[in-house]
């Protein structure tokens, strides 16, 4: 059987005849190897099946044929029998990230991932395996599955350790730590995280992988609110992003940057960050204009402006776990200096006339007086049937009492010693 050429596939995208095109690539996809054939021949038509396989489903791909891409996957695999190894498994993972580049396709994408790992293992492919299924403790992660990601990622450690497979153990060891943190164990995900730089240290470690290892020490000293640190190697990451031109990264590590700038009440430093030529081409950004927005109110100290934000700005400000926890502190430090400015003058006041002046609902601003109080940030209490907040003075320790105690505990020994002296007269 003759092979159609591939150009005439290429030429019928051009002219935008699909349905054509599709058809050429299919016949392609359908020749087989005759075993008179020179060694030449056969690789020149293997070299064709590979490039019609990549070009359908790209094809498939951009009109959003999302189960023609999907039933090219388990087609391909016939054609990929007489395939090196190596390209088979280039192939698969290029139609895997195919498929999850389409809109909503994570469930999707995991059960392909699943059924192409079922198949490396039927086919003894171990290498093919183990780089699906971090791939699939991935989408795990992407999907907030953590659990089901870590028992994956807990074979692969035990698997690449035994081959002391160390650029392999690095992300593994990387994806451990995001999965902890998301689930809020600090101190697990900070062990992951030296395990895996310990690792990278023992290689080569790609700039792109050393970027995601120093983001994420931003990210957990953040959270120890060690903002100075933080923001050392969130600088180190966006440095590392830019050589590769990575836009979105270096965006979200450029808004992590700027937070830490904020939470260290260095709000001129945000400006002038702003202003560096490397990061000036991002600064048209919308996640970037929320968190200047946020470093404007902040300096304000304008609550009505941070509420302001919070709503314009809320997908890129409450999305972003990281960014969401931090903001609410930020917030609710703005909140209470703004109350305490607010009640200083007075002992009696109003919380009606306090929620006018802050600019929120009387039981928003009650129920944070409530709290205040418990917290002991000042003395006072809650009169709900007038709407009264009554403040006191902080009530000052009475010394009389502690020299009391002292008193009562030396009579004590004093007392103690005579019974002592007492019995051995008897």
């Amino acid at each position: 059987m003759s092979t159609p050429p591939i150009e005439e596939a290429r030429k019928a995208l051009k002219s935008g005849n699909f349905s054509d095109a599709e058809k050429i690539y299919q016949e392609i996809l359908l020749v087989k190897n005759g075993e008179s054939q020179s060694s030449s021949l056969k690789e020149q038509l293997v070299q064709k099946q590979e490039q019609s396989i990549l070009e359908l489903g790209q094809l498939y791909k951009d009109h959003n044929k999302k189960q023609e891409l999907v039933d090219l996957i388990p087609k391909s695999r016939a054609v990929m029998g007489s395939f090196a190894k190596s390209k088979t498994a280039k192939i698969t993972k290029h139609l895997i990230d195919l498929v999850e580049s389409l809109p909503d396709s994570l469930d999707l994408s995991i059960e392909i991932t699943k059924d192409c790992i079922a198949w490396a293992v039927e086919e003894k492919r171990s290498f093919l395996r183990q780089s699906l299924q971090l791939r699939l403790a991935s989408l795990y992660y992407r999907k907030a599955s953590f659990l089901d990601s870590l028992a994956i990622i807990d074979k692969l450690l035990k698997e690449f350790k035994k081959l002391d497979d160390k650029s392999s153990l690095v992300e593994v060891q990387l994806l451990e730590a995001k999965n902890y943190l998301s689930l809020k164990n600090f101190a697990k995900s900070r062990a992951c995280l030296t395990s895996a730089r310990t690792s990278a240290n023992a290689i080569y470690c790609p700039t792109q992988l050393q970027a995601e290892l120093d983001l994420m020490s931003g990210i957990l000293h953040a959270e120890d609110k060690d903002f100075k640190t933080a923001f050392s190697y969130f600088y180190e990451s966006l440095e590392n992003f830019a050589l590769h031109d990575d836009e979105s990264k270096s965006i979200i590590v450029l808004k992590y940057m700027l937070l830490s700038k904020i939470m260290l009440n260095l709000v001129d430093d945000v400006v002038q960050l702003l202003k560096n030529k490397t990061i000036s081409k991002y600064t048209n950004n919308r996640d970037i204009e929320a968190i200047r927005e946020v470093s404007k109110a902040h300096d304000n100290r304008s609550l009505r402006e941070f509420e302001e934000c919070l709503k314009i700005y809320n997908q890129e400000l409450a999305q972003d776990p990281i960014v969401k926890s931090h903001i609410m502190d930020l917030y609710n430090s703005l909140f209470e200096q703004n109350l305490l400015k607010l009640i200083e003058p007075y002992s009696v006041v109003e919380v009606s006339y306090l929620a006018q002046q802050i600019g929120l609902s009387t039981k928003v601003v009650e129920n944070k007086l409530g709290q205040m109080i418990l917290d002991k940030v000042f003395f006072g209490v809650l009169d709900q049937g007038n709407g009264w907040l009554i403040i006191y003075e902080e009530s000052q320790a009475d010394k009389s009492y502690e020299i009391s105690l002292d008193l009562i505990k030396n009579m004590s020994k004093a007392v103690d010693l005579l019974y002592e002296r007492a019995s051995t007269l008897n």
